[in-house]
């Protein structure tokens, strides 16, 4: 297969604000928590959110929301992702609620998972969770279609996740994106696998594919 990778999402440089200083890059903060506050009381009346600094990817905003059975979902958003959302013209508070209600139709609310405490329950809730979830996700999204999915190590990024279409022949046929971006996902209660699907969907675009 080409070994070629699509978008990964991984380029954070200018994401973050290469040229921002700390002071700029404090007020952007304090903007994007507010707006997503704002966004996301137009659909519920009690919203908490905190804003955590994550290694790898920079401010994570988590906002916390209710129920009317007064359960607790929360879920978590990339600095990036929000700006580009608040700046796209489109319907953000939808965007984000739209996490909030996909979570609320099994009940009963859902909190943060918490952390594998060490490396090795790390590496089991790699195996015996993202993994699977990842490879049953793509290759029923693209059914009947034969799709490649499993991990891969690339010198740059480390290990990764990585799925494709073996009948591509030509061009980029694969889409590979770092285990940890995933990992961190599934720790914010977003689904890994759309990142994926995404990824080949563009595939698809890029090839004339419907």
């Amino acid at each position: 297969m080409n070994k070629e990778t699509t978008n990964t999402n991984i380029d954070n440089n200018s994401e973050k604000g290469q040229q921002a200083t700390p002071e700029q890059m404090m007020e952007l903060v304090k903007a994007v928590y507010h707006n997503g506050t704002v966004a996301l009381k137009m659909f519920f009346d009690e919203v908490e959110g905190q804003v955590l600094n994550q290694e790898n990817y920079g401010p994570v905003f988590v906002f916390q929301v209710k129920d009317e059975a007064n359960d607790s979902y929360a879920c978590g958003f990339f600095l990036h992702e929000l700006v580009a959302k608040f700046q796209s013209g489109g319907d953000p508070a939808q965007w984000m609620a739209s996490f909030y209600f996909e979570m609320m139709k099994n009940g009963g609310g859902k909190p943060l998972p918490t952390p594998p405490a060490d490396e090795e329950g790390a590496k089991a809730f790699i195996d015996n969770q993202l993994v699977p979830l990842c490879i049953n996700a793509v290759r029923s999204e693209f059914e009947p279609e034969t799709v490649h999915a499993g991990l891969d190590f690339n010198p740059q990024f480390g290990p990764v996740f990585e799925t494709g279409f073996p009948t591509i022949r030509d061009g980029n046929n694969v889409c590979a994106v770092p285990l940890h971006l995933l990992y961190t996902h599934m720790m914010l209660n977003r689904d890994p696998a759309e990142l994926l699907i995404q990824g080949l969907y563009k595939i698809r675009e890029e090839h004339g594919l419907q």
